[in-house]
């Protein structure tokens, strides 16, 4: 996610999906569902659109059905820096000559790639070689960036009372969002359909710079290094073993050229979905999508990963030896959210750790005093691919991670051997209702739920079934999961434990 206005893309995607059941049995929101326009331009690019008039505003998302999961080795992050490209201008926005920028950029990439050469060189590079090409490098970045008018995509926007503007990449897919008045569609047409036709990677090179810091202030963390190597450790073959940021060699390593690639192959109007709510015909607006998005190169809707992850054949655990505070997190493996049983663990998600009267809270927090917090996620990796059922636990001070550890599995084994009572099942699906009423507030939080249903679920009406899934989750088929999932075969243990602070030397 870009720097501005910055959040972790986690608690973006868990605030979507923390809306993600609908209220199917009420009728203002049946209404709704037969407001919904769709349709498919004939460049492939999917167009949804959901009028609704009671602000003069439109809420824009464009979603690329590409992320890191797509990635592959020597290339770790590439979905996140273009992210990070696609706010850089075109070739007729953000530069000041685009023909001698050009030319620059050209010379630019052919010193990195001398550079790179050499810093790959084994057994080891020479020094002085090394030194000579970073100079010539650092004098064609300067040369690159005289021509360039830096933000000037950004300015535009905000000069047109642009708000939220911003993007995010995760696992399954990259999002581009932000509102605009609603006289402004126009605008976002002409800029969304240029900046994904033509766009210019300028100030590459600087932008990795502050990819790479962004990576070493997260692991600066004690938390954000455990998170780094828990999920290679849970995953073995799955791309959802590598963090989205990439590690820190191949950012060092990736060139300009790669990125333009993973445009080309990935950035295309079949791999396209756009969403666009509120103050909008779709009548009037659709002869304006067609005009600027149209023109958006077809492309052909990439594979996805071939990569299966396979059984987890026995318990995994990692320990880190930190001075900071004990932190926990126990994951265990679980199927894709097109799984039948996928509403199953959102009820058990809610059951475990639905607020201050939930299971975990309520045994750890209130009554044993063993933990300050204790959390958990459905899924906290992609859902378009098997992944992780996560719990997260902050112990008590005096208390320990083993500690809280036993303590979750007490309630774990709870859900397998109990079936859970009529009136908790209840209270579950009544916080489920209360969630869809809190977020179809929300334009953005609207266009971001037909986009995410669209894509990891093939259809947008998936989401006004989503009520109907939850209410047909019954204690028998709660205690058959858990007993299927909450494993010790199945399950990776992630921790932070407490050590005295190493003295300076």
């Amino acid at each position: 996610m870009r720097n501005r206005g910055r959040i972790l893309f986690l608690a973006v995607i868990a605030l979507v999906l923390c809306a993600l059941p609908a209220l199917a049995g009420d009728p203002g929101f049946k209404q709704l569902e037969g407001e919904v326009f769709q349709t498919t331009l004939p460049n492939g690019l999917t167009v949804i659109i959901l009028p609704r008039h009671e602000a003069p505003v439109i809420s824009f998302v464009t979603y690329a059905d590409v992320g890191g999961v797509n990635e592959q080795q020597n290339a770790t992050g590439l979905a996140h820096i273009f992210e990070h490209m696609a706010f850089k201008g075109t070739t007729t926005l953000g530069t000041k000559d685009y023909p001698k920028e050009k030319a620059a950029m050209d010379k630019e990439d052919a010193a990195f790639t001398a550079l790179r050469a050499e810093r790959l060189r084994r057994p080891k590079p020479d020094p002085e070689k090394l030194k000579a090409l970073e100079a010539e490098f650092k004098k064609t970045q300067e040369e690159a960036q005289k021509y360039s008018d830096t933000g000037a995509f950004d300015k535009v926007l905000e000069r047109e009372g642009a708000e939220g503007l911003n993007a995010f990449t995760a696992f399954d897919q990259t999002v581009y969002h932000y509102s605009l008045p609603s006289n402004k569609l126009e605008l976002w047409a002409a800029l969304e359909a240029d900046r994904f036709t033509n766009p210019v990677l300028r100030e590459f090179y600087k932008e990795k710079d502050v990819i790479m810091e962004e990576k070493r202030m997260g692991e600066s963390q004690a938390i954000g290094r455990l998170f780094a190597d828990f999920f290679p450790v849970a995953f073995k073959a799955s791309m959802y073993r590598s963090w989205v940021i990439g590690h820190m060699s191949d950012l060092q390593a990736i060139t300009r050229q790669q990125a333009m690639d993973w445009f080309n192959k990935y950035y295309r109007a079949k791999n396209l979905t756009v969403a666009i709510v509120g103050d909008v015909d779709p009548k009037t607006a659709m002869p304006v999508l067609a005009k600027y998005l149209g023109d958006i190169p077809a492309g052909t809707k990439p594979e996805g990963p071939v990569t299966v992850e396979p059984p987890q054949r026995e318990e995994k655990r990692i320990i880190m030896d930190d001075p900071s505070q004990p932190f926990l997190i126990i994951g265990y493996h679980r199927p894709d959210v097109n799984d039948p049983d996928d509403p199953v663990y959102d009820v058990i998600n809610d059951i475990l750790a639905g607020g201050r009267s939930s299971r975990l809270y309520t045994s750890l927090v209130k009554e044993k005093k063993l933990a300050l917090a204790v959390e958990s996620a459905s899924s906290i990796e992609g859902q378009k691919y098997p992944g992780i059922f996560g719990i997260f636990c902050v112990a008590n001070k005096g208390k320990s991670n083993a500690e809280c550890e036993q303590a979750i599995y007490t309630e774990l084994d709870r859900l397998k051997n109990e079936p859970v009572s009529k009136d908790e099942l209840e209270g579950v699906k009544a916080r489920a209702k209360m969630h869809f009423i809190e977020s179809i507030d929300s334009n953005m939080g609207l266009a971001m739920q037909l986009a995410f249903y669209q894509n990891l679920q093939g259809d947008w009406r998936s989401m006004f079934k989503a009520l109907d899934r939850i209410d047909a989750v019954t204690p028998e088929d709660i205690m058959r999961v858990a007993k299927q999932t909450f494993v010790k075969n199945n399950r990776t243990v992630g921790m932070i434990e407490t050590t005295p602070a190493k003295a300076e030397k």
